[in-house]
């Protein structure tokens, strides 16, 4: 079994933990307070139930019915959320022990080969993702190089708490985005794209968390937003998103139990943390009005993510 590295990086009053398996940001504190949720040892990351922390793929959110076709050829994959694929697979990118290469205390590089049939998907994907660390702001640098035509569509699953303590309900959260992708209740995309005006989803101007009953959808960003999101904690400490992706998973932690032992920040449980994933829209693979998630080896995957806390 291969071991499990860690990494921190540095900038001013900022201080990131990061470990090699699933590229996860195991801690993150400002000032030493701890901004995010975590497990108490890294070993706890080869299980992750909750994708704590980690990038997760080859494709994030839900596949629905844990399948997709490319070119008349079907592909099957594990119902990991039964009868869902979700975030990749039980083996996913969340899941797996990347090679990690740090670089000084500013920047880590990881890299993982995903092999052809990998969790069920077609093709040899090569990904390489950089952590940036500058003036307080993490930054998600992260591509995949297939080498045949597959969907890839990666997401940062950081469950954010500026309070470091208590749940997220006194966070007040504001996104640019003037639509969104309402879902049944098992929570697949319908296949359209909706205003928010009138919705639970409506995050134009500032919500409060603690009047919501919680929040697991997909907004669609306005293409010139700066920033995309952006969310204040009880004492002013203030989170802020900029993201080339076309869409953002509000997730409020509704279904986050104590799995395993945490580390510092928050205790687990419903509400204790804020996800705010940046992804393409999910289920596109079978929705054939979303923007397509195939790339090749002439259109590789692409990302670049980054928050700012301070």
């Amino acid at each position: 079994m291969e071991q499990i590295t860690s990494h921190v990086l540095r900038d001013a009053d900022t201080e990131v933990t990061v470990l090699s398996m699933g590229c996860a940001v195991m801690d993150w504190r400002v000032a030493d307070r701890p901004v995010v949720l975590g497990y108490a040892e890294p070993e706890h990351y080869r299980q992750n139930p909750a994708s704590m922390g980690a990038v997760c793929g080859r494709v994030v959110n839900r596949i629905s019915g844990a399948r997709f076709d490319i070119n008349g050829i079907s592909y099957d994959l594990p119902a990991n959320a039964s009868p869902h694929h979700l975030h990749g697979g039980p083996g996913g990118l969340g899941r797996c022990n990347w090679r990690m290469s740090p670089d000084g205390d500013r920047a880590v590089e990881f890299r993982l080969l995903s092999t052809d049939g990998d969790q069920g998907y077609p093709g040899n994907v090569a990904f390489r993702v950089v952590l940036r660390l500058r003036g307080g702001c993490l930054t998600w640098d992260m591509e995949g190089v297939p080498d045949r035509m597959t969907p890839i569509n990666l997401a940062q699953h950081v469950y954010f708490n500026l309070a470091g303590h208590g749940t997220v309900a006194e966070h007040y959260v504001r996104v640019a985005a003037d639509h969104y992708t309402p879902t049944a209740p098992d929570l697949v995309p319908l296949g359209t794209i909706e205003p928010v005006e009138g919705t639970a989803y409506d995050f134009r101007r500032p919500v409060r968390l603690g009047d919501g009953d919680g929040w697991d959808g997909n907004l669609v960003l306005t293409s010139d937003a700066d920033p995309a999101a952006e969310v204040t904690g009880p004492d002013g400490l203030a989170l802020r998103l900029w993201t080339d992706r076309p869409g953002l998973q509000v997730y409020t932690s509704n279904s986050l139990a104590r799995h395993l032992p945490e580390g510092p920040g928050a205790a687990h449980g419903r509400f204790a943390g804020l996800c705010l994933e940046a992804q393409d829209l999910p289920n596109a693979v079978n929705v054939p009005a979303f923007p397509s998630i195939l790339c090749t080896p002439e259109a590789p995957y692409k990302q670049m993510t980054s928050i700012e806390i301070r």
